[in-house]
């Protein structure tokens, strides 16, 4: 079962790509959650992967929750 969660989370990973300004995303992000480093925030193509492995940590969630942080933060910046 715990397999099966881990393959759920990798794909939803997969199909989230990180859109609009990341400039503006990321301060938002940091601003409402205030543990957050621009380190843990930094982007880069193709590596989205690593940012959610970083927020995740930091914020002590799973990949799903950071993923719904992300896009509520999105659509909030839009």
């Amino acid at each position: 079962m715990e397999n099966k969660n881990k393959q759920g989370e990798h794909k939803m990973s997969e199909l989230f790509k990180v859109q609009g300004d990341w400039a503006k995303q990321s301060n938002a992000l940091k601003e409402k959650y205030p543990k957050l480093t621009s380190e843990d925030v930094k982007f880069e193509t193709g590596k989205e992967t690593d940012l959610f492995k970083r927020i995740e940590t930091r914020l002590e969630k799973n990949r799903n929750e950071v993923i719904d942080i992300l896009k509520t933060n999105h659509q909030a910046c839009s």
